[in-house]
């Protein structure tokens, strides 16, 4: 099977490392990719926005599966187009329709369908320019910390939590009247806030039938002890030590069975990965956001753990048999920690020289914001590379991942030291 993977990250690196390890997989084009996909499998320069393009290059190419890796195509609508066009509808798009991908969209959104489904979130309400100051009337009704979130699709870095009531009006004002966050910040959702500890949980479901993955925690503030700025993650660890059985099957019954149930009830096309985000408040999952793909940098460690022929998968999501595939993963824990650019997730400089990738041993290298140029692996994002490793336990997997970092060095390189000591 040809197949196309859409994105450039570390999770879109992860992918494709795993779908390569299928003998289903007979060619992978990965667009537009990074140095570490070009290095095994087939990049293109494709605008992953122009679903034209992609639909010229995947009737030259012959490509039989899509695989979306990040929101932006999925929001717009890739798999809509896919479906409506009679040269493309036989090609399965790993990822659901724009309605779906409205659950990440549109916070809003998600934010209604929980509370229609009775899925338990936090009591929230939304406010736009217009209705700015009921949104300062509603701040006055919560505890602090205020939690601020950009309705639309934001990096990553819509989200601010803000323990001052004035400063929390401020922002809300920067968001609705001064645009902070473009026209993600059109309209602002304003959350209680819940004080927990953070857990993903990814779902792989065909639209009637689903799949837990192992869970994981990020890490997504930019300075060690969770403190600074929000970034797209920090580093991940996987399987979380404090998800017991008993929490396991709570977020399977009260969060996962009535999710897909919820979307099957509104006639919601959903055929790829949901990550739902939760909080665990007194051993009870609480969902924070939903997103409609896998998250990053989680899937370095998710995907790793998958001893399931992933593209065996991606077939039992097209063919609606995904209750037919058996799902297994490694027992060991995974870690990642991420390098990225000093001054991330602010202004910062790229196109450094990374040295040392060819020395990293026991642990694997996902790059995400790098580029080939003249033999050369440069860097290109703010968050460059991935280092993912496993250990018996995940104190053990942390330790060979901060071994190998150290063999590795670009300009102003920058990694939190703490990745995994909360869990400690």
């Amino acid at each position: 099977m040809k197949i196309l993977l859409l994105g450039s990250g570390g999770r879109e690196h992860a992918l494709a490392w795993k779908m390569l390890q299928s003998p289903k997989c007979d060619a992978l084009y990965v667009a537009p990719g990074n140095a570490g996909t070009a290095i095994i499998a087939s990049n293109v320069s494709l605008d992953i926005l122009d679903f034209e393009q992609i639909k010229q290059f995947v009737i030259e190419k012959n490509i039989e599966m899509i695989v979306v890796g990040p929101e932006d195509p999925l929001v717009l609508g890739i798999y809509d187009f896919f479906k409506n066009d009679p040269k493309l509808n036989t090609i399965p798009v790993i990822g659901p329709s724009k309605n779906g991908a409205q659950l990440e969209g549109s916070k809003e959104f998600a934010k209604k369908f929980l509370i229609n489904h009775k899925i338990p979130t936090a009591r929230y309400d939304s406010f736009t320019s217009q209705t700015v100051e009921n949104g300062f009337k509603f701040l006055e009704t919560l505890q602090s910390p205020y939690v601020l979130k950009a309705d639309g699709l934001a990096a990553g870095k819509g989200v601010l939590i803000i323990n001052d009531l004035e400063e929390a009006k401020t922002e809300l004002k920067n968001m609705l009247i001064h645009s902070k966050f473009g026209k993600a910040s059109e309209k602002v959702v304003i959350e209680e806030f819940l004080d927990g500890i953070e857990l993903s949980c990814f779902v792989l479901t065909d639209g009637k039938n689903y799949k837990i993955l192992p869970t994981a925690k990020d890490y997504k503030r930019i300075g060690e002890g969770d403190t600074g700025l929000n970034t797209g993650g920090m580093g991940a660890v996987s399987p979380v030590p404090f998800a017991s059985e008993i929490l396991l099957k709570k977020i399977e019954h009260r969060i996962v069975k009535p999710t897909i149930e919820g979307l099957q009830k509104d006639g919601i096309e959903y055929k790829g990965f949901i990550f739902i985000g939760l909080i665990i408040v007194n051993e009870e999952p609480i969902v924070i956001e939903y997103n409609v793909r896998m998250g990053d940098p989680e899937t370095e460690v998710v995907i790793p753990r998958l001893k399931t022929d992933l593209v065996a998968l991606f077939e039992g999501v097209a063919n609606q048999k995904l209750n037919e595939i058996s799902i297994e993963y490694d027992k060991r824990s995974a870690t990642t920690v991420m390098i990225v650019s000093g001054g991330y997730p602010e202004e910062f400089e790229k196109g450094f020289e990374i040295s040392g990738l060819e020395s990293i041993r026991d642990s694997i290298a996902f790059h995400a914001g790098t580029k080939l140029e003249n033999g050369k692996i440069i860097s290109n994002g703010g968050r460059v590379v991935a280092i993912t490793s496993f250990g018996e336990n995940f104190s053990e997997a942390i330790k060979k991942s901060y071994q190998n970092i150290e063999k590795l060095h670009f300009d102003k390189m920058y990694f939190r030291k703490d990745i995994g000591l909360d869990l400690l």
